[in-house]
């Protein structure tokens, strides 16, 4: 079992939402550590691929600091992997934004949201949860939580790594888990306590304290 203080690291790909993020996992009782540095992923206990930004940029940085293949790396270890937001949306492969390609750890790929009367998706929307995860544990049905993003994961192959959904006139994918690989499409550090819970509940998956699915 790890620490009660897990280490964390927050990549920093130069437009992360990582004030926030550092706060969250403060509060989560882990100990956050920003880095754009690869070897830093090694020995964290934890990593979160934060959101907010350009899906090619972050992937360019990432790409030519090495990030990318320790990310692969640390998920082959079995580390914990959150990703949030466009951190989420980079654990895919093809991505029209850019457009270019993300990690392809999870099957899928991500589409501009289409056929919605506003984009970006901007605001408080609720979960429809579809099986349960240890990073939902606690949540109810229906808790709202808060999105902000012009694009989407369609997951054509494999729909069990679906997690919940959320309708947004019709219904978009919002977290996604296999293994140890997490994701959600909206901001937990934005979405007030309920959103702190599921960091807790990630902390709780760093440690050991819970069996991922």
């Amino acid at each position: 079992m790890k620490d009660s203080s897990p280490l964390i690291a927050i990549v920093d790909y130069g437009a992360g939402n990582l004030h926030s993020v550092t706060r969250a996992v403060e509060k989560a009782g882990g100990t956050p550590l920003i880095t754009d540095v690869p070897e830093d992923l090694a020995k964290a206990d934890g990593i979160i691929l934060p959101g907010v930004g350009s899906a090619k940029s972050a992937m360019d940085f990432l790409v030519e600091k090495h990030i990318d293949q320790e990310i692969l790396n640390q998920v082959d270890r079995g580390k914990p992997l959150f990703g949030i937001c466009l951190g989420m949306q980079l654990l895919f492969g093809e991505n029209e934004e850019g457009p270019t390609k993300g990690l392809s750890i999870l099957p899928g790929r991500v589409a501009l949201l289409r056929g919605r009367t506003k984009v970006p998706h901007m605001g408080w929307n609720s979960l429809n949860i579809i099986r349960q995860n240890p990073l939902l544990e606690g949540v109810e049905e229906g808790s709202y939580v808060y999105f902000v993003h012009s694009y989407h994961v369609v997951v054509d192959q494999e729909p069990d790594i679906v997690v919940s959904t959320t309708d947004y006139e019709g219904a978009i994918v919002s977290t996604v888990a296999r293994g140890n690989v997490l994701g959600t499409q909206f901001h937990p550090e934005k979405s007030g306590d309920i959103g702190i819970h599921m960091y807790e509940n990630f902390m709780r998956i760093v440690r050991g304290e819970v069996p991922i699915t």
